[in-house]
This record gives C-alpha cells, sequence and structure tokens, in this order.
C-alpha cells in the first residue's frame, strides 16, 4: 500500500475560455469506479447540450484504475490530457469531467490538449487538494469509569478517535501511524494502569 495520496478537498466547478469556447471542469472525490462513472452521468445530463463531455479519472492510492475519454474530440486530445495532469499532480480517488461549448474557433491538436489539461490544472489549483496518509486502524476497550480521561487524552495527543461504543465496556476505536503502535500501548498502560484492552486491526487511510 501506498503510505500517502493526494485528492482533491471537496467537489467543484472551475470555468475557463479559450478562443470564445468555454470549458468547464467539474472535480470530485471518487472512492471506486462506480461513484466516478455516476459522478460523469450527472454531469452528461446537466449539460445535455454541451459540445463535448470529456472525461478521466484515477481510482487507488497506487493509481489502479485510470480511464479516460474524449467524448467526440480528436483521439487523444481530450481525455489523455485531462489524466495526465491528475496524473502529473498526484491526485488519487478523483474524477474530472470537463465539459465543451464550442465558440466557432478551431483550436487545432494542441490547442485542445493545452485547453483540456489546462482546465483539470486550474480547477484543481481551485478547488485545492488534501493529503491522506496509511494508518492502522485500532481498538481501546476500557471501563466506564475511564473511558471519558481515555478519550480526553487520545484527543489532547492529537490521536484520532474513529468511534466509540457502549456496551458493557467502552469500545474506542483509533487510527495509528504504523510506526506508533508499541509507543501507544506503553501509553495506554500507563494512562489505564493496564486494565485497557488494546487490539490492532487492518489499514485505512485518514485526512493527513
Amino acid at each position: 500500500m501506498q503510505d500517502e495520496y493526494r485528492t482533491v478537498a471537496r467537489a467543484g466547478v472551475h470555468e475557463t475560455e479559450v478562443n470564445r469556447s468555454r470549458f468547464l471542469c467539474a472535480l470530485a472525490p471518487a472512492a471506486t469506479e462506480k461513484e466516478a462513472q455516476h459522478f460523469i452521468a450527472s454531469v452528461r445530463k446537466e449539460h445535455a447540450d454541451a459540445t463535448h463531455n470529456c472525461y478521466a479519472y484515477v481510482i487507488g492510492a497506487d493509481a489502479a484504475i485510470q480511464k479516460a475519454n474524449d467524448d467526440g474530440e480528436p483521439g487523444g486530445t481530450a481525455g489523455v490530457p485531462m489524466l495526465q495532469m491528475l496524473l502529473r499532480r498526484d491526485m488519487r480517488y478523483v474524477v474530472a469531467v470537463v465539459t465543451r461549448y464550442y465558440g466557432g474557433v478551431k483550436l487545432g491538436a494542441g490547442g485542445l490538449i493545452r485547453a483540456y489539461g489546462g482546465a483539470v490544472g486550474e480547477a484543481l489549483d481551485a478547488v485545492g487538494s488534501l493529503t491522506r496518509r496509511r494508518f492502522r486502524l485500532a481498538t481501546v476497550t476500557v471501563d466506564h469509569q475511564r473511558a471519558g480521561k481515555v478519550q480526553n487524552d487520545l484527543r489532547s495527543t492529537g490521536r484520532e478517535v474513529r468511534d466509540v461504543r457502549y456496551g458493557e465496556a467502552v469500545t474506542i476505536e483509533i487510527g495509528l501511524p504504523d510506526a506508533d503502535v508499541e509507543a501507544f500501548r506503553g501509553w495506554l498502560a500507563d494512562v489505564t494502569a493496564g486494565t485497557a484492552g488494546f487490539e490492532v486491526g487492518g489499514e485505512a487511510y485518514g485526512d493527513a
């Protein structure tokens, strides 16, 4: 697994104009290929009257799934430069749709490549990005008396509390960098006088 990846901070749309053609780049985070395709379909529906709705997406922290589509523009002049821009910016789990409303001036292959790639680059600048880092999921189990203090201590030391469940005992789900697991185990034993349970689980990604 990659230790970290970058993705878009939020969904957003940014518009540029090149030789009277309007280019609207819609960006969105997408956890799966299905989510990306659903977003593409919604943009195409919204801009059904546009000349072209070209798209590119990258799914997977290791960029395992990459797709691009020119939607009627000359081959390799729209979707591919859009995809290349996403990859150049190290973006993952992201989908981009560039909607073009033709303005009457032909741009030529080079102009199209610059326009589509540039639309994605400008939209990424406008929307912003965030880094997500790999961490280890872990579960802390404490009695009700200690639970409040442990939660406060976790938050005050910058630990990410992902979930809290109350039963016979209190179960607190947290995320830890791999390198911190053993140190955390010692810290937890100290603050709970050795009474807390601690179980290390799988891996996930969270905001860095």
